[in-house]
């Protein structure tokens, strides 16, 4: 469809206010943010020029980026609440044109900004956020936790493992023992060894006095010994807890990690299932929003701006609020991940829908 005047009008106003609405809050986040964080600078002698590039010039778009649908909303609320108290969109629909025709110009922005927060979240911003987490590791708080004792995992299909305590520090964990079962689930072997050290160079484990025992159809050997370099499909990653290591990893990263976790009975693999919805959730919350933004503020009432923005803002935060109980309800108890990252959307796009279907008659 062919852009007319009143449609470029708009797409400048919504795109407009969109980042101007950004930039001004970007301001307010650094200013309280730096108030908050200004000792650990100080305390562990962060440099300006690694705070403002390693940190804020990573931090802040990520930040944005999360609530874009936010700022969408504020910013459609905002600039055609004005358009109807200045009779503006009377004047467009008594020349003819109708209101979908008149939601063109809005859907066509929001489109926009919905691929621009898709390909945000999902291939830039997690490639940035490795400096700015080795610069939040170093000077605000330690990203990385040992897991608590007496740790499980899968390694691969019919191989387990069990390490009582790992140290992320020295790569070394106390207490090893590996099993090995066949189809029948009948075991085949297993290996025992008071600790374990890993080799980051030669991506080998060092087995201190361990103790070996295979067992073969008519046969059993055992086999002990001080010292012994194995190759194990493990990694030190995989024993310690390193908080929100989905920020780094892009789409397809994270979605291979779930893969991989799952068949290592990773406890914690919910909140990356919940991450991965929420990537391409959030954006698509832009074009709801921008929907119940539009029929919400486009009628002239008393009250004006101020009764649209009030409304606005408490929709807003009101999504934020579902959104946020509905990830507590998926990690802490029964809510499948792909629910909890679409529910606000489903939603709110009943309210977008019926606020249409109004505004329509």
């Amino acid at each position: 469809m062919r852009l007319k005047v009143f449609d470029i009008y708009i797409i400048k106003k919504f795109l407009g206010t969109f980042f101007y609405a950004i930039a001004l809050l970007s301001v307010i986040i650094i200013i309280f943010d730096i108030s908050e964080k200004i000792d650990d600078f100080i305390e562990n002698e962060a440099t300006v020029e690694k705070i403002i590039f390693q940190y804020y010039v990573v931090f802040i778009p990520g930040f944005i980026n999360m609530f874009s649908y936010l700022f969408t909303f504020i910013a459609v609320i905002f600039f055609t609440s004005k358009l109807a108290m200045n009779t503006e969109i009377i004047a467009i629909l008594s020349s003819g044109v109708s209101f979908n025709r008149l939601l063109y110009p809005y859907m066509v922005s929001a489109f926009l900004l919905t691929i621009m927060s898709f390909l945000l979240a999902n291939f830039v911003i997690p490639g940035a956020n490795v400096v700015m987490r080795d610069f939040k590791d170093q000077y605000i708080e330690k990203l990385t936790k040992n897991k608590d004792v007496n740790i499980h995992l899968q390694i691969s299909p019919g191989t387990y493992v069990y390490v009582e305590s790992f140290n992320s520090t020295t790569n070394s964990g106390q207490k090893f023992s590996l099993e090995e079962f066949d189809d029948q689930q009948e075991l085949t072997f297993k290996m025992n060894a008071d600790r374990i050290l890993y080799d980051s160079i030669t991506g080998m484990w060092r087995a201190t006095n361990y103790y070996i025992r295979t067992i073969a159809e008519n046969a059993e050997t055992l086999r002990r010994g001080a010292v012994m370099d194995t190759l194990i499909n493990l990694v030190p990653k995989d024993l310690f807890i390193k908080k929100e290591e989905f920020e780094e990893m892009n789409y397809f990263q994270i979605r291979d990690y779930i893969s991989e976790q799952q068949m290592k009975g990773n406890p914690r693999i919910v909140d990356y299932q919940v991450e991965k919805h929420k990537r391409i959730a959030f954006p698509f919350a832009t074009l709801v929003m921008t929907l119940i933004g539009v029929s919400l503020s486009s009628r002239k009432v008393r009250g004006g701006i101020g009764l649209h923005l009030g409304s606005g803002i408490a929709l807003a935060f009101l999504f934020i609020l579902i959104m946020q109980i509905s990830s507590v309800f998926a990690t802490s108890g029964d809510l499948t991940p792909w629910l909890a990252a679409w529910l606000p959307n489903i939603l709110f796009g009943i309210v977008a829908v019926w606020l249409y279907y109004k505004r329509t008659r």
